[in-house]
């Protein structure tokens, strides 16, 4: 009887188990996500890597995969950009690496159209003060609501603004990514 039990208990767990699509840099990342009543999948995922140090790795999620920058930013849906980080940041690094990404991809009157939103990402980002290597990073898109930010599960505010998700989807996907090996790999190649 205490067979048939623990067979039918590990064959549970393995059921109940979040199913992992990857493995990137010892980071196990899931094949699916919810997010706003959503199933998202896993499009892609790499290593950001700024000059030789290994930084975070990065993951998109989306409710239809797709192939191309284009066809992500033309997706209205809710989206997911993780960060798995591999080393200890200050909430000053992680803002300034997010703010020279939009300023990469965008010209100077976009940004400018955008200051509001990275003013009130800033307050979000300098309140978090820093992120650890282990911690993960949600940039969650939900529609009708914004950017909402995540850090380990605990909701950190939202911005509003599909226009400005988008435009932080550049940062990863524009025409001058942070990382042209990142963007091929969320975009699944």
């Amino acid at each position: 009887m205490k067979t048939v039990l623990g067979a039918a208990l590990a064959v549970a767990s393995l059921l109940l188990a979040p199913a992992f699509a990857a493995e990137v840099e010892g980071v196990k990342l899931a094949d699916t996500v919810q997010l706003g009543g959503a199933d998202l999948a896993l499009n892609g995922a790499g290593v950001r890597t700024r000059v030789f140090f290994k930084v975070y790795v990065g993951a998109l999620y989306l409710q239809k995969k797709a192939g191309s920058a284009d066809a992500v930013l033309a997706d209205a849906g809710p989206k997911r950009v993780a960060m798995h980080l591999l080393r200890d940041l200050t909430a000053e690094q992680l803002f300034t690496a997010l703010k020279e990404g939009l300023a990469d991809n965008h010209s100077p009157d976009q940004v400018a159209k955008f200051e509001p939103q990275v003013q009130q990402m800033e307050k979000i980002f300098f309140a978090i003060k820093s992120a650890k290597k282990g911690d993960a990073i949600m940039l969650d898109y939900l529609p009708r609501a914004g950017t909402r930010i995540v850090v380990n599960s605990a909701e950190k505010g939202t911005v509003a603004g599909e226009d400005f998700y988008r435009a932080l989807l550049r940062i990863w996907l524009g025409e001058k990514p942070v990382d042209a090996s990142l963007k091929k790999a969320m975009l699944g190649g």
